[in-house]
């Protein structure tokens, strides 16, 4: 029996496709625990599911298979749980960065016993990050499942004279005050970055038809209103579709470094990064994503 633990909305993306494709039969061999966004995540894909409580669940189990993330310690709990017990521990990566800070807790390092990547890239930083660990590529179930979703899921025929554009948040400044104590830290915020976006969406080079404003699931819905207001662009926000359905219907995916990006070049889409001046670069390491800042600097020449 494997006990499986996800709070974040990324490794749990990633374990629930696991489960999924295994058909009904995953019920007999895995014991879920759920908090946070992860339990809408899997209750989507799989239909009602009961959430152990974690303590009880590492008990029973023989094994634990956890996603990763900053949101909460609950993985990182489960791992230090499973040492404890004497029990196989493997944690699934779904990014490409921070990866030793996932498994910081109170200043303490928690690994997982095997790393688990599901491309090249990030086998490649799993590696460098962890030489001491195992790490093994698979296919990543969840993008399996959404090439499935993309292939039967087909835009409207003909090419339209306007873009429609899915920005993508991230909570930047929580992200950055939790790890480093500073909102600031990487020298933007996501407001800043979505009003980057929106100063500059011109130069994509057609009207702008749609642009449809996708709050990351750790914010607030109405977190974005006021910046909206502040532009005479045809903005809306999402209202609860499926990512996958709203990446179809799209022409341009923008964001940050969030793995919606990512989603958007497996569906054909094209994808910019929209970090403002006085950023990093994008971390994410496929080499399709524009940069914004670019291609403003191409326009102004």
């Amino acid at each position: 029996m494997t006990a499986v633990v996800a709070h974040d909305a990324g490794g749990a993306e990633i374990l629930s496709s696991l489960l999924r494709r295994q058909g009904n039969g995953w019920r007999a061999h895995h014991l879920l625990v759920l908090e946070g966004p992860a339990r809408c995540i899997f209750e989507r894909k799989l239909g009602t599911v009961d959430s152990a409580d974690l303590g009880s669940a590492v008990d029973r189990a023989s094994s634990v298979l956890c996603g990763t993330g900053w949101q909460s310690v609950l993985e990182v709990q489960a791992i230090a749980l499973a040492r404890q017990q004497r029990k196989q521990s493997v944690a699934f990566l779904d990014h490409w960065v921070n990866y030793r800070e996932r498994f910081q807790r109170n200043g303490k390092l928690d690994l997982p016993d095997e790393i688990r990547v599901g491309d090249a890239f990030a086998f490649e930083r799993a590696r460098a990050a962890f030489p001491q660990l195992p790490v093994t590529q698979v296919e990543n179930p969840y993008f399996l499942d959404l090439q499935e979703q993309f292939a039967m899921q087909q835009p409207a025929a003909g090419r339209r004279e306007e873009l429609n554009f899915l920005y993508v948040c991230e909570p930047v400044r929580e992200h950055a005050l939790k790890q480093y104590g500073d909102e600031r830290h990487w020298g933007y915020t996501e407001e800043d970055a979505l009003r980057y976006f929106l100063d500059n969406v011109r130069v994509f080079g057609r009207p702008v038809g749609r642009i449809l404003i996708r709050p990351h699931p750790a914010e607030q819905p109405c977190k974005y209103d006021a910046i909206a207001r502040e532009y005479e662009l045809p903005v809306s926000f999402s209202e609860g579709r499926e990512l996958a359905a709203e990446i179809v219907d799209s022409d341009w995916l923008a964001g940050c470094n969030s793995m919606a990006m990512v989603m958007g070049l497996l569906a054909g889409r094209q994808v910019a990064c929209c970090i403002p001046p006085g950023g990093p670069q994008c971390v994410l390491p496929q080499p399709e994503i524009r940069s914004l800042q670019a291609m403003v600097a191409g326009a102004a020449r």
